[in-house]
């Protein structure tokens, strides 16, 4: 088989690696992207964009200031709308979202929120009508947008969100206010100086009454001269941790006036005389922020895929110690605890970008129904991107700071790329939910199951993904670690159930008895989505035809599964699944899978097709030359326009002359 990276000039130590390849790369990158027009089309858009003259002569990223970063993603602003419409079939979201991330990689753009938060929620909460006269003004490129709901003092609880949109009978329009402090809208990205419309999240009120929640188009800077409008507020939040290229912002309202027609109306509606209709399903209004998650779970996913292409190729770079020939210095690569910090992270790559397939697809099939009426399959998809989301930010976090450690003192350096990466995915563990209230809101779908498992008649009894829970576990021996993963999540699922239910009947409050079993009830979730990844990863691997591909990612499964187990063996013990001998074993089955991993490690992370423009890194650099482009790298300091600084001439060097003359 082989592996279609090798090029000449190449560094020896990666041909090396790319020659021991049992497997087609070409065929596992297919996969990866989802099938060869896919594949093409990605490759041809980076052929496009290379040769665009706005991508020419940058001077790395990471070296520029705030200002300057505004100022060359603005022009690859203009020049992304520019080729657009001409390079992509726009009714195809995925091709659309593919030429968004080659032209501004992972740092992002002006608009970032414009094409992934502020469109779905036009295409996805507006009715017929509102949506062809916002995509009209998209299309012309007249308006840029951006989605505001979390505020200062409130995010993940939107119930308590403070601003407010009061219904005015007599104009027929809403009155937009920031009441209070707390009320101003607080962090939605390119809000701060960018957008001229932004969608407004705030309570609803008609004649006194809170009708909770509702989405609101509110224009906020004049069309012509980008000034902020009358009654807005609006500006930059300052520096962040990451997204230096996005202008995150904050918003007040004072009176602003907008037409009734204004409120997003695809579910629930506002007439004119303020009658409201309420949507079909309460929780229906909350597409948008479900689609969000959906395409989250895939990007955390290949954060976690970028980290490891660094880690795995520079750790076959680096020669480190010796093992059996004193003469040679050995690839970090070879010592077991270099697999163990990174072939696992690799393997978890895999299992959440099947995650994230396969939510992907629930999510279409969700929205299609909705589109209809039916809602049934809404609180199963919430329920899932809620714990996957939580899951899989918290561990794509871990596997990038294992990546990063395991560079040595490089990794450390924005050369290497990791820093960058890390700083920007780790933000998922907070933005669109916080994680342990998305994990408790898991819990919640997972405690209504517990509550109907005696009930035969309940439609999730043969549920793909829920049906375990009313299985008879006992004395059924499990065949396989996913049944031993089905178990723990049933007995912990069982277990603080009980517990909850005990608390509620010794008198406390629903909401004070969840509070003292919060931490238990996260930990069923996790379990839950354990479970989720183990049948997806199983699924996905079922369907493949390639057997020498099948034999390579069922590797990387059963890594996963045995690293997983021993990770969670306290659970498995206390619920008797397995001996204290069993899971030695498997511990020593591990250790023999990285063995069988590493010589195909360096083309499994090729596969995923990153360009050096994706990754952004020195040390991840496909042709392997690190070290003599580590040197070009640091030379773009700005400190290196000096051989001796001005400030060292103004303050050190006196300094140092005085002592100098003191001493003499």
């Amino acid at each position: 088989m082989a592996n279609y990276y090798i090029q000449s000039n190449d560094n020896f130590e990666l041909i090396e690696e790319r020659k021991k390849c049992s497997f087609d790369t070409q065929t596992l990158a297919t996969l990866y992207y989802g099938g060869v027009d896919k594949l093409k089309k990605k490759r041809d858009f980076e052929k496009f964009i290379e040769n665009l003259p706005e991508f020419q002569n940058e001077k790395p990223i990471i070296f520029m200031s705030r200002l300057e970063r505004f100022e060359v993603n603005s022009k690859k602003c203009v020049a992304f709308l520019e080729h657009f419409f001409n390079e992509v079939e726009t009714s195809n979201p995925n091709e659309a979202a593919m030429f968004y991330e080659k032209f501004f990689s992972y740092e992002g753009s002006p608009l970032s929120l414009h094409f992934f938060v502020f469109l779905p929620n036009i295409l996805n909460s507006m009715e017929g009508k509102q949506q062809e006269y916002w995509l009209n003004l998209v299309m012309q490129k007249k308006i840029i947008g951006t989605y505001a709901q979390t505020e200062m003092g409130h995010g993940t609880n939107l119930r308590k969100l403070e601003t407010t949109a009061t219904y005015d009978k007599e104009s027929d329009t809403f009155i937009i206010n920031s009441p209070t402090t707390t009320s101003t809208k607080w962090w939605p990205g390119n809000l701060g100086k960018t957008c001229n419309v932004t969608i407004v999240v705030a309570q609803l009120y008609i004649d006194g009454k809170c009708y909770g929640p509702h989405s609101f188009m509110v224009q906020i800077r004049d069309f012509n001269t980008h000034m902020p409008l009358p009654g807005i507020t609006v500006g930059d939040i300052g520096p962040k941790f990451a997204f230096s290229s996005i202008d995150n912002g904050f918003i007040r309202f004072n009176n602003v006036k907008i037409p009734r027609k204004f409120m997003f109306m695809k579910y629930a509606q506002v007439e004119k005389g303020g009658k409201y209709i309420k949507p079909i399903h309460e929780k229906a209004a909350y597409g948008s922020m479900v689609f969000v998650r959906s395409v989250m779970i895939h990007q955390q996913a290949q954060y976690l895929a970028m980290a490891c292409t660094i880690a795995i190729r520079y750790s076959c770079i680096r020669r480190q110690g010796e093992l059996d020939d004193k003469t040679k210095e050995v690839k970090v690569l070879d010592y077991q605890t270099q697999q163990y910090r990174l072939f696992p992270q690799l393997a978890k790559t895999w299992a959440f970008i099947c995650g994230g397939k396969y939510i992907l697809d629930l999510y279409n099939k969700v929205n299609q129904e909705m589109s209809s009426g039916n809602t049934d399959l809404l609180p199963q998809l919430h329920c899932l991107t809620s714990g996957l989301k939580a899951v899989i930010s918290y561990q794509v976090g871990l596997g990038i700071e294992q990546c990063r450690m395991s560079c040595g003192g490089h990794g450390y350096s924005h050369a290497s790329g990791l820093p960058n990466i890390y700083a920007t995915q780790i933000g998922g563990c907070t933005y669109e939910g916080e994680n342990m209230v998305m994990l408790q809101q898991c819990a919640r779908y997972i405690m209504k199951i517990i509550d109907t498992t005696e009930n035969n008649e309940s439609t999730l009894k043969n549920n793909k993904l829920f049906g375990y829970f009313f299985k008879n576990y006992n004395n059924q021996k499990h065949n396989n670690i996913q049944n031993i993963f089905e178990k723990i999540s049933y007995y912990t699922a069982i277990e603080v159930k009980n517990r909850l239910n005990k608390l509620k009947e010794s008198g406390i409050k629903h909401e004070i008895a969840w509070n003292e079993c919060a931490v238990d009830l996260c930990q069923a979730a996790k379990a839950h989505i354990r479970v989720f990844l183990c049948f997806v990863y199983n699924e996905f691997i079922k369907k493949i035809d390639d057997l020498h591909i099948k034999n390579t990612l069922n590797l990387l499964k059963e890594l996963w599964e045995t690293y997983e187990l021993n990770q969670i063996s306290a659970a498995a013990l206390k619920y008797n699944l397995i001996s204290g001998e069993k899971l030695d074993e498997i511990k020593i089955e591990m250790y023999n899978i990285l063995k069988k991993i590493r010589p195909h490690a360096v083309s499994i992370v090729d596969s995923f097709d990153f360009s050096d423009r994706d990754l952004i890194s020195v040390l991840g650099r496909r042709d392997g030359n690190v070290y003599e482009n580590l040197l070009k790298w640091a030379q773009e300091s700005e400190l290196n326009q000096y051989e001796v600084l001005p400030s060292h001439t103004k303050y050190l060097l006196p300094m140092t002359n005085d002592n100098k003359k003191s001493k003499l």
